[in-house]
């Protein structure tokens, strides 16, 4: 599996697997822990969660399908802006931390910019790492503002990653924040990167994925994960659906291919407010 470095030399897989919406439907639980256990036999191991994620269903879905398997992953949850105070960060990643049964997360993001002074935030992931319950910290939904804020805060240049959406319809990033995080060797987590799954009905992407004899979802997976410094995390609940993007991460583009796709999807030609789902 192609990797990514984080700030601090480790690697990570360069695809990893979302589990937004996973562990909603119990009648799903037997197929989404299937789906997790096999991207981790693929080499996905890098897993995305979040305490917002069905109310912490995600998270204990995620526990229960790596409950015999943690060492072998690298797991990444998220703390809620209106919890990220100094108590409220420890004692949500210790909610977290219990949901998904293990003592350690290996990445604690902040989930978006909120109304908590980020110094104490910072403060919150130092003392969690000092704990040992966090080894990295890093944030979501941070546009240049407000990384360049936070790498200005005490403590604030130990960011490991910006977790952001990014995919073929949502170019924004290109214009500034992609190549901002590469300068400062801050990697980028693309969440959604096949739009949750709008992406792969787009008539062109089909058409271009079917003369390269790729699906749709692996051409535009190989798209996000051209840069070294990108991350890519698609969900997937099934395992061929998981077995199906894992292939994306050996695909190279042809500057050729690139050129066919920045015709399809243009990249954006001014700066753009950084978009969320």
């Amino acid at each position: 599996m192609k990797t990514v470095t984080l700030p601090g030399g480790e690697k990570v897989s360069a695809m990893g697997q979302g589990t937004w919406y996973v562990g909603d439907d119990p009648a799903l639980r037997n197929q989404e822990i299937a789906a997790i256990n096999r991207g981790i036999d693929l080499g996905m191991t890098l897993i995305d969660t979040a305490e917002m994620y069905g109310d912490g269903r995600s998270e204990r879905r995620v526990g229960e399908a790596i409950a015999t398997r943690r060492d072998e992953v690298f797991l990444v949850s998220k703390v809620l802006p209106y919890h990220a105070s100094l108590k409220g960060t420890v004692s949500a990643c210790e909610a977290s931390l219990k949901r998904l049964g293990t003592d350690c997360l290996d990445l604690y993001l902040l989930h978006w910019p909120g109304s908590v002074p980020l110094e104490e935030t910072v403060e919150a992931f130092e003392r969690l790492q000092q704990a040992g319950k966090i080894r990295h910290w890093g944030v979501s939904n941070f546009d240049v503002e407000d990384m360049e804020t936070l790498v200005a805060t005490g403590g604030g240049d130990a960011v490991a990653v910006n977790q952001v959406l990014y995919n073929l319809t949502r170019r924004g990033i290109e214009w500034d924040l992609l190549d901002w995080c590469q300068e400062e060797g801050v990697p980028v987590m693309a969440y959604s990167p096949v739009e949750q799954a709008r992406l792969l009905r787009e008539a062109g992407l089909f058409r271009l994925a079917g003369d390269l004899d790729l699906t749709p979802a692996q051409l535009a997976l190989a798209w996000v994960m051209r840069r070294s410094h990108v991350i890519a995390i698609p969900k997937a609940a099934r395992p061929d659906h998981v077995e199906e993007n894992a292939k994306a991460a050996e695909i190279s583009l042809s500057e050729e291919t690139l050129a066919m796709l920045d015709r399809i999807f243009a990249p954006p030609n001014g700066p753009e407010a950084l978009e969320m789902l």
